[in-house]
């Protein structure tokens, strides 16, 4: 299927890997220059020339945190000067933050509401000028299926991506006028480093675990009806039609990528 995406400007948030490479990565197939963003440079530079070279596509590493406010200005500023434009924002940044509630300081709320939340205020704030000089744009928040339905410990995380949930919803009512469509995908059980990184943890108690082995039973310990993990490329799919053209009469929805599992719609 023809997306309608070549040359279209993208920024993705997280962009160095999991998700929000597989998005760079599609985007960058379907014609569109892209701008990925991450903390770590040397995970950046690296996913960048990886990108290019599998698509030979436009695509620009640009090092920040998003939770500092000046970082957010200087992604979309830096995207403009070097790519002439901004018609699609991915807010992908974040981390897993799950415990209970007594547990959570004041200090991981408020570092965890600046990642997840204000940063995406911060972005989108600063790309609706460029998007409304261009006739509309699309903007996708990646928040997941605890924002819906969340579960014991689930706190800070929860309620950070319940936030981004309902931010999505009021923007699509705010920004349809202007052309620029405002969606949220609500991401389940998806390889990611965030997994390795506990496979790697895993393997010191269970030396001989494979990766596939670790996946099967974190598939299987969170019921998902279709018995597997999902591939980070099945979530850009998604992600990459929502920011299409062929998308251009959906806003204001979320959409599960969860094999299934999720017990609300």
């Amino acid at each position: 299927m023809e997306l309608g995406l070549m040359n279209k400007i993208a920024l993705i948030t997280g962009g160095s890997q999991g998700i929000g490479k597989s998005v760079a990565h599609r985007l960058s197939l379907e014609g569109a220059k892209v701008a990925i963003c991450a903390r770590n440079e040397g995970n950046l530079l690296k996913a960048a020339e990886e990108i290019r070279g599998q698509t030979n596509g436009v695509v620009l590493p640009i090092v920040g945190d998003v939770s500092r406010p000046s970082d957010t200005c200087n992604l979309v500023n830096v995207t403009i000067e070097k790519l002439g434009g901004l018609d699609i924002l991915i807010n992908n940044a974040g981390t897993s933050a799950a415990m209970s509630f007594e547990e959570v300081t004041d200090e991981e709320w408020v570092d965890d509401l600046d990642l997840k939340l204000f940063s995406a205020i911060r972005l989108i704030r600063a790309s609706l000028p460029y998007m409304r000089k261009a006739g509309g744009g699309r903007i996708i928040n990646v928040t997941n299926l605890a924002g819906k339905a969340p579960g014991p410990s689930s706190t800070p995380t929860s309620v950070s991506r319940a936030a981004g949930i309902a931010l999505t919803k009021a923007l699509s009512k705010d920004l349809a006028k202007d052309n620029i469509l405002v969606n949220t995908v609500c991401i389940g059980l998806i390889k990611s480093g965030q997994h390795e990184a506990r496979y790697q943890k895993a393997l010191k108690i269970e030396p001989k675990l494979t990766l596939n082995e670790f996946y099967e039973r974190a598939a299987l310990g969170r019921g998902v009806p279709l018995g597997r993990v999902g591939e980070a490329a099945e979530a850009g799919d998604v992600i990459a039609f929502l920011a299409s053209s062929k998308a251009s009469y959906i806003t204001g929805t979320s959409i599960n990528i969860d094999g299934g599992s999720s017990a609300v719609i």
